[in-house]
């Protein structure tokens, strides 16, 4: 089955009529997504995933209830979201063992990992010091390509009020990065 032009409403239907498949495109075509904003949201790759998994189970078994005359991805993003905060509640920490430089794979120079990973980390904890709902608006709108509507429809929030956040995020990170700008220049 040749899923890219396939819609993904005609996709969840599939799924609705218990075509694994189906749901298995709708999967890779959002799964990037959904663990991005559940990283957004929780702040660590490996919960990130726990809960992308969690949410997309729980789409699966709900896929029935999905209404295919609103848009299939808020609608996923609302459950993996809904996924992330339980597993946030639960207060559900991970301890990570740092690899060994033996083990590590072959790759860039050691300088520029080394710059990448601090932009990276001054990056998150310019987003980790957001607000939540901010957070979750900047990176679904700007790094997930989410509209405004779309994100009010997976936050459960008026789009005004995301249109709000989203401003309110980038100004307080243009803030916050403003070292990092000028030393990229």
């Amino acid at each position: 089955m040749r899923t890219s032009s396939v819609a993904d409403a005609e996709l969840a239907r599939r799924a609705a009529s218990g075509d694994g498949g189906a749901f298995g495109a709708l999967v890779d075509r959002h799964a990037p997504a959904v663990r991005r904003a559940a990283r957004a949201l929780l702040g660590n790759e490996h919960d990130a995933d726990d809960a992308a998994q969690d949410g997309l189970l729980a789409a699966w078994r709900a896929i029935d209830r999905y209404d295919p005359a609103r848009p299939f991805r808020p609608w996923l993003m609302r459950i993996v979201l809904n996924a992330a905060r339980d597993l946030q509640r639960r207060g559900i920490v991970r301890r990570a063992e740092p690899i060994s430089p033996a083990e590590a794979a072959p790759g860039m120079s050691p300088e520029r990992e080394t710059d990448r990973a601090l932009i990276r980390d001054k990056v998150a904890r310019a987003l980790a010091r957001l607000p939540e709902r901010q957070r979750l608006a900047v990176t679904m709108f700007d790094a997930e390509g989410f509209a405004h509507a779309e994100i009010a429809d997976a936050l459960g929030i008026p789009e005004g009020t995301v249109r709000s956040d989203v401003f309110h995020a980038r100004r307080a990170l243009r803030e916050a990065l403003g070292s990092l700008l000028e030393e990229t220049r």
